[in-house]
């Protein structure tokens, strides 16, 4: 069989297991957040529901979505054009919960008079919102609008690739060192909402997985 169509076909197996195990995490975090943690609210008087807004959609917006995106041209059957405007959409629909998400954990911390930027979940995650936008403005121009020479474009797309998957990386460092975080200061050992989290951990540290060799392999195909 041809190699070519060896990697098509891994490249779909595995962006179906990545479909799959976003999808778990999803439903995992929502028992987690709304059997366990009392519900998500940002508008709340009640700091914990508060701060329910922020794991749920940076999960949402820097893991998901964005793994969705980096997909989009294996999942989406289209044109290319519009699987590249799937691709932008989807990454900025992400940028934008990812800002929801954060002014809630700001916004918990003033409600309980905590201190903001103290953990090396935080240090990660802000540099990776930073870098995420970054890397967005910069594949908007060079790819969309006003769009570089075919050249820039070329020489442009290896660094973008890997740059992005480096980038899901680090947002699902992010995202375990922030569920281990909150299971430390909730003194959650033992318990089974601790396995509960540590399942959700393991969910998206496989999507991430399953979308990095997705993507690598897609590129073989």
């Amino acid at each position: 069989m041809d190699a070519v169509v060896v990697y098509r076909r891994s490249a779909s197996r595995l962006t179906i297991g990545a479909h799959l195990f976003g999808v778990l995490a999803i439903v995992l975090m929502l028992i987690w957040l709304l059997h366990y943690r009392g519900g998500i609210e940002y508008d709340s008087d009640n700091p914990a529901r508060v701060f329910n807004v922020h794991p749920l959609l940076m999960f949402c917006g820097f893991i998901f979505l964005a793994g969705q995106a980096m997909m989009a041209y294996k999942s989406v059957p289209a044109a290319k054009e519009a699987q590249k405007a799937v691709h932008m959409v989807l990454h900025l629909i992400g940028i934008a919960l990812g800002i929801v998400g954060i002014a809630a954990v700001f916004k918990f911390h003033d409600m309980i008079g905590a201190e903001d930027m103290f953990s090396l979940h935080s240090w990660i995650g802000l540099t990776t919102f930073i870098m995420l936008g970054l890397q967005w403005l910069l594949g908007f121009f060079t790819y969309m609008f006003p769009k570089a020479s075919l050249g820039t474009r070329s020489r442009m797309m290896p660094w973008h690739v890997s740059f992005g998957r480096a980038l899901l990386y680090m947002a699902v460092a992010a995202a375990l060192t922030g569920l281990m975080q909150r299971e430390t200061l909730l003194n959650l050992r033992g318990h089974a909402e601790s396995r509960l989290i540590n399942f959700t951990g393991l969910c998206i540290l496989l999507f991430g997985i399953f979308v990095d060799l997705s993507v690598a392999l897609a590129h073989h195909a």
